[in-house]
């Protein structure tokens, strides 16, 4: 037998040698994003021996994290495998398989939920699914994750903001000048515009230089709040805590009863690796921990492991988007951090809508390369000049749960999502109010474009939590009801998607389960 004690007092925190062939710990954690990340820095001072596995490895600082062109036309950093459509099309996802996941490019909004999305909300198209637990239980979480991943904001400025026990852990980032004058613009049509939520480190001696280059974009600087920055590295810290990186686990193994799980089994450099555990906690992503359990399916779990409810995979979301660009042709848009703003006034139910329609958010500053990934046709010099004076939306309205939008295996055995879009009159209505919104602010010509499968950055719900084990494939604290010892945390929990970028609710429920789910003996 091949093992390697990985806890020895000489063992370094991130595992570069061979490991052996079968390596023991108390809890493993696959997938370092934000679930998984945030998991390990919560449990990091337990005593217990917690390895994170990671299929990549580290996103190096180098100086095309700062390249429109490398990072969006040329692809520089995307490493995920094609995954296919429901007619069996391949595409590539927007998931990165670096230490950090996804969050190494993402945009950094961390906003909180509201508290009516943990209920059931009717919408135009259908229902939204209520949460097994309420905001009220979540809120204490939402507070350390938000000190964990140096949230800056302002209370008060958003009407549909929740209630918080503990102020922002910083003040909010500051409007550039030409988005103040884009806020007075929107108050005097009425609207409440509001500043984001947002991760980046704008400490007093802080390393974030309000780049052009954060949302979509690695830093080259380590300023972005992030699950590497402010999970992985701080976890590593611990004595307790290991990295596995370049390992790819590629089924989960049970006991004959089926109730609990013995062994990861895994690739790393061709070889083949045994993690075994006392708890194992799935922390790769919506598709990707559904499609792990599906191929885990053995004489006790034969439709897929954890699926006696026949619903692993089933209700995929990832919200209904799409960028929306307002241009004014007489004025320059000088902004370099553009992603302050957001507005909420028609997020929910009221004098305004009859029914919740969604987020308006800020992008980071659109510049001709980004959009020319999207539009090759487009000449060069006509983008260069469009976003050069263009103000760029993020438009984002909820994704419903349905059964039949799930992750399936295709024949090739690769990852299959299957997507039709819910709440798209809503989502329409929107994009029009938003255009509308644009126009009478001074912006000649709004340009839209509304994304597809492919755009999966949100992507929640194929795991979904509930009380009742024939309705849910997790409970409160995202224990399988089928097997003792196998948590999911990360988005697959979600049973609703609301309409705010997810990451800081993955963040905060992975504390309340590493502070109450029972989750070490």
């Amino acid at each position: 037998m091949n093992t390697t004690n990985l806890w020895s007092s000489s063992s370094p925190s991130v595992v570069t040698t061979d490991p052996g062939r079968i390596v023991h710990c108390d809890v493993l954690i696959i997938g370092s994003g934000m679930g998984g990340a945030t998991l390990a820095r919560a449990l990091a001072d337990s005593g217990a021996r917690i390895l994170i596995v990671e299929q990549g490895g580290f996103l190096p600082r180098e100086r095309e994290n700062w390249s429109p062109s490398d990072v969006f036309e040329r692809g520089r950093y995307k490493n995920a495998p094609l995954w296919e459509d429901s007619a069996g099309r391949t595409f590539r996802p927007g998931v990165y398989h670096y230490v950090g996941g996804s969050t190494k490019m993402y945009g950094a909004s961390l906003p909180r939920f509201r508290e009516e999305d943990f209920t059931a909300v009717e919408h135009r198209e259908g229902t939204s699914s209520a949460w097994p637990f309420s905001y009220t239980d979540l809120e204490p979480y939402y507070g350390a994750a938000e000190e964990w991943y140096r949230v800056h904001g302002s209370p008060g400025q958003d009407p549909t903001e929740p209630p918080r026990s503990q102020p922002y852990p910083f003040p909010a980032l500051e409007h550039e000048p030409y988005i103040a004058d884009l806020s007075d613009r929107l108050k005097h049509q009425g609207l409440h515009p509001y500043a984001m939520a947002m991760g980046v480190d704008r400490r007093t001696g802080g390393t974030c230089v309000r780049c052009r280059t954060c949302d979509g974009f690695p830093c080259m600087v380590g300023a972005k709040s992030d699950a590497e920055t402010c999970g992985v590295r701080p976890a590593l810290a611990q004595e307790g805590v290991r990295l596995l990186t370049g390992t790819r686990v590629t089924r989960l193994e049970t006991d004959a009863s089926g109730r609990t799980v013995i062994a990861a089994h895994a690739e790393r450099d061709g070889a083949a690796v045994e993690l075994r555990a006392g708890t194992f906690v799935l922390s790769a992503g919506a598709v990707a921990s559904a499609a792990l359990l599906l191929r885990s399916e053995s004489a006790a779990h034969p439709r897929g492991l954890a699926n006696s409810s026949g619903l692993v995979g089933r209700g995929y979301m990832q919200h209904n988007n799409t960028a929306l660009l307002a241009v004014d042709p007489r004025r320059r848009n000088p902004t370099w951090f553009q992603k302050t703003l957001a507005v909420n006034d028609y997020y929910r139910a009221g004098p305004a809508t009859r029914y919740p329609l969604g987020n308006l958010q800020l992008l980071g500053k659109l510049q001709g390369s980004m959009v020319k990934a999207a539009r090759p046709a487009a000449p060069r010099p006509l983008l260069n000049a469009l976003t050069a004076r263009s103000v760029d939306w993020w438009v984002m309205s909820e994704d419903l749960p349905d059964d039949d939008n799930r992750v399936v295996l295709g024949p090739s055995g690769r990852t299959r999502v299957h997507w039709k879009p819910t709440n798209t009159r809503a989502h329409r209505e929107l994009v029009s109010r938003t255009r509308r919104m644009m126009r009478r602010a001074g912006y000649r010509i709004v340009a839209t474009q509304t994304l597809g499968v492919e755009t999966n950055s949100h992507q929640c719900g194929t795991l979904r939590a509930g009380d009742d084990p024939a309705r849910s494939v997790l409970d409160p604290y995202c224990r399988t009801h089928d097997v003792s010892n196998l948590f999911v945390v990360d988005a697959s929990f979600f049973p609703s998607s609301a309409a705010m970028n997810p990451a800081l609710t993955i963040a905060a429920q992975a504390v309340r389960v590493a502070r109450e789910g029972g989750l070490l003996p």
